[in-house]
């Protein structure tokens, strides 16, 4: 499969472009510093996410597309901004397929309670998941086949394990009531996903 692969350079886009790779597909990792993407296989082409026009040259002729984009801390609305210049670009391109690197604070934690909005949750990290929060309505308003893939609670570099649980919109957590997952097993639950879709204009998590 073809696909283009923006925010390829980071913690998260940066195990899904090897798992991308290390299962055959092709890969154009979309980045504002294509050196930064110093691995064998893949196309690295400069972009903005940010643009719509760039998207649409980017993207075209890919068979689909993976948003592993994050913005910079100061500017956490960037995310939004992102997605809707991803959502016209990828139309203008004809790439129907797009999955989303979005953020656990929106998975409920009792029903109607969202993690973001409880008590105990970071306050440094509350501007980013309000923000990646807010990315799911516009993904409902597209056209396209989108899938919104949740991390765990805390996700870190780590093993590739293979074995996890799926879960839906609500947080997965261990016996000990932890939530967590490496980012070498959360990309290979977004690159089953890609395969072999099961969560079309859906959100969904994978956790331990």
């Amino acid at each position: 499969m073809k696909v283009a692969l923006y925010g390829a350079s980071g913690m998260i886009g940066s195990r899904i472009l090897a798992e991308l790779l290390q299962r055959g597909h092709q890969v154009t990792a979309v980045v504002r510093n294509p050196e930064k993407v110093a691995v064998s296989g893949a196309i690295a082409v400069k972009g903005d996410i940010t643009d719509a026009a760039s998207v649409a040259a980017t993207a075209q002729g890919h068979d689909a597309a993976i948003s592993a984009y994050a913005p910079p801390h100061a500017q956490v609305g960037l995310v939004l901004d992102a997605t809707r210049a991803l959502l016209a670009g990828l139309e203008n391109a004809g790439v129907k397929r797009l999955l989303v690197v979005g953020g656990a604070g929106s998975l409920e934690v009792a029903p109607g309670v969202q993690l973001v909005d409880t008590p105990q949750f970071p306050a440094e990290w509350k501007a980013i998941a309000l923000a990646h929060r807010d990315v799911l309505p516009v993904l409902k308003a597209s056209s396209l086949d989108w899938t919104y893939q949740s991390p765990a609670a805390f996700i870190q570099p780590g093993e590739r394990t293979g074995k996890f649980r799926l879960g839906a919109t609500q947080l997965v957590t261990d016996a000990n009531g932890a939530s967590r997952i490496s980012a070498e097993d959360f990309a290979v639950a977004m690159v089953d996903e890609l395969e072999k879709p099961q969560h079309l204009r859906q959100q969904f998590t994978a956790a331990y």
